[in-house]
């Protein structure tokens, strides 16, 4: 399996968005996650259709796939990060979430994308959350290393209904856990019909601290929705490595049927940092063979989201390293340089 690499664009956000596409382009990599942001093609723009479409040409003119990425953190409320959710208590709120997502499709239709990806976000105070696992974020209060925000300490799975105080489940726990399961479902229905009728998957990404945190939260959202065809998995490898209880191989392995968007970084166990290659824990040629194992010919994009101060220079280094580790394993191949 050729692997398809690609650069996120919320590690480029000191570039104008054509000059991150054409540098991307410049050092080889086949694609790009593209956040929806206002310095990079704001959804909420009243000009995003023409600006869509110039975005579209200059993708086409440099060869590059894409997926449209929505973990933009200020985009819907300058004021709450990554608010509102699809959690939000606030029914309006929810929905101005969904109407985000909605638009991001109808981008990624434009575009060509092979995938949307989002996430659940953080459940409200009040509305459930998951047990303890000691998942920090290794830089503070102030750390988000990604799309997520994880206090030391927290961690967002609600399958179970296990309350957040450690002392077991209780009634009013579990009441609220089905709550947000019960509003994620109903805010994301918009967004899969968007989805089916693009012939776009989307794919929702475990996150350390969200409500859907886990592969096995993932898959209890499957159930919950009924299995539809149009909703799929954002696989952040780093994450696997975070917080999963099985190896990263072995989350790729298991996620394969389901995967639709690749992820991947350097990370520690228990601490949800997004490091440059390297300066984490994972050995990434098994993980790339586990990958080409599984048939995915979508994007891997490497996500380094509070890096863009050394942007440039982390892309071209992160290439170099990913296309050396594809060449130890045993059934990769990777694009041959510019």
């Amino acid at each position: 399996m050729t692997l398809r690499l690609g650069y996120g664009t919320n590690g480029l956000t000191d570039l104008r968005l054509d000059d991150a596409l054409g540098l991307l382009a410049e050092l080889g990599y086949d694609g790009v996650g593209l956040t929806l942001d206002h310095m990079h093609l704001d959804p909420l723009a009243p000009d995003v259709a023409a600006r869509t479409r110039h975005v579209a040409r200059r993708l086409g003119a440099l060869g590059l796939g894409v997926t449209v990425e929505t973990g933009a953190r200020y985009v819907l409320d300058p004021r709450r990060k990554h608010g509102p959710s699809l959690l939000d208590p606030d029914p309006e709120a929810r929905a101005a979430r969904t109407a985000l997502l909605v638009r991001a499709v109808d981008i990624a239709a434009e575009l060509g994308a092979h995938a949307v990806h989002c996430f659940s976000g953080i459940a409200p105070p009040g509305t459930g959350g998951g047990p303890d696992t000691g998942v920090g974020t290794g830089a503070g209060p102030r750390a988000d290393a990604g799309t997520g925000s994880t206090a030391a300490g927290t961690t967002g799975t609600g399958t179970t209904g296990t309350g957040t105080t450690g002392t077991g489940t209780t009634a009013a726990a579990a009441t609220a856990t089905a709550t947000a399961w019960h509003r994620l479902t109903d805010a994301l229905g918009p967004v899969l019909d968007a989805a089916t009728r693009a012939g776009i998957p989307l794919a929702i990404e475990p996150e350390p601290g969200h409500l859907l945190a886990t592969l096995a939260d993932f898959h209890h959202l499957r159930t919950l929705l009924g299995d539809p065809d149009a909703l799929g998995l954002t696989l952040d490898i780093g994450h696997c490595q975070c917080l999963e209880p099985a190896p990263p191989t072995t989350c790729v392995e298991e996620a394969a049927p389901w995967l639709r968007h690749v992820q991947i970084e350097d990370m520690r166990r228990g601490v949800h940092e997004h490091l440059p290659f390297g300066d984490g824990e994972i050995d990434f040629p098994p993980v790339l063979d586990a990958l080409a194992a599984t048939g995915y010919d979508g994007l891997t994009v490497v996500e380094l989201p509070r890096h863009s101060h050394a942007g440039p220079d982390l892309a071209r280094s992160s290439l170099g390293f990913l296309r050396d580790a594809a060449a130890r394993t045993t059934r990769n191949e990777v694009t041959a340089p510019c």
